[in-house]
């Protein structure tokens, strides 16, 4: 069975028979968390950095934002029974959305970057596996069975 996440949405499991799947990653994350010892895990579709920048919306889609997502996709795993030492991470995205960095004004992608390092870090994380930055979109599953994660590229049409 293949479940399909959104932008700004997330779907954990326990489900062998599931794979959880998020496309079109831009300057946007995916970030999946599994615990192998169990077979639980989640991904998350995350758009933009820090939840600061619009409080409220963050009250009603956490999942938008890196800080208030990466949370909210934790303690559902831990609620499913994954415990913190076994969790692996694995990042995709953070594209930069031009052709040429200088151009790429709010550079979302390098900022999502940088804030899942820090969370990681302050959470005595670390990542297992990724596939971050250059100007390439993304798509990522994991398969919930064994935690097999795949990661296909494809060229974002930049200006040039």
């Amino acid at each position: 069975m293949k479940t399909v996440v959104g932008v700004s949405d997330y779907r954990v499991s326990g489900n062998t028979d599931e794979t959880i799947i998020t496309y079109a990653l831009g300057s946007c994350l995916g970030i999946a968390a599994y615990d192998p010892t169990i077979n639980v895990g989640g991904l998350l579709h995350v758009m933009l950095p820090l939840s600061k920048a619009d409080p409220e919306k963050a009250k009603l889609k956490p999942a938008m934002y890196v800080d208030t997502g990466f949370q909210l996709l934790l303690d559902e795993i831990y609620d499913l029974g994954a415990k913190k030492r076994n969790i692996k991470i694995t990042v995709a995205g953070g594209a930069s959305m031009r052709a040429k960095d200088r151009e790429d004004y709010f550079k979302i992608g390098k900022r999502n970057i940088t804030v899942i390092r820090k969370l990681l870090w302050k959470n005595r994380f670390m990542i297992s596996s990724g596939d971050v930055g250059g100007n390439i979109s993304r798509t990522m599953a994991l398969r919930i069975a064994d935690g097999y994660i795949t990661i296909n590229k494809k060229p974002i049409g930049v200006n040039k």
